[in-house]
């Protein structure tokens, strides 16, 4: 990315961060993780982290997809200054908390087959007729 396109990006993570938080209320934590934003500056992909204790992550998607026409109307009003066009934007939803999550639990497995399947005698359960 080149600068002028990290700096697009910057911005939009930092007040579509606050428009969020500010202007609407959900029953789940939501941070944005990224946001992408495409050479000619027309696009920008947000990424989302959504934690909900309820666990309707996907209401909460679906709630902030369907404001998505209202929300780059409170940007605009924001960032008309700084940029030429407001850029269409395309919400994600950011699956690497749950990938990372998964994958230390398949690391802990493995851990604990290697540590627990031997006995004291350096031999596996099975060996030593267990």
């Amino acid at each position: 990315m080149s600068i002028r396109t990290e700096r697009v990006a910057a911005l939009l993570k930092s007040d579509l961060g606050e428009i969020l938080q500010q202007d609407y209320q959900y029953d789940a934590m939501l941070t944005i993780t990224n946001v992408r934003v495409s050479p000619d500056l027309l696009q920008a992909h947000v990424y989302l982290s959504i934690f909900s204790t309820a666990g309707d992550q996907s209401e909460v998607f679906d709630f902030i997809r369907e404001k998505t026409p209202e929300i780059r109307k409170k940007l605009a009003a924001r960032i008309r200054h700084q940029v030429r066009r407001i850029p269409e934007i395309h919400f994600h939803l950011d699956d690497t908390a749950e990938y990372v999550e998964k994958i230390d639990s398949l690391f802990r497995k493995i851990n604990q087959r290697k540590s627990g399947g031997k006995d004291g005698s350096g031999q596996s359960g099975e060996e030593s007729g267990q």
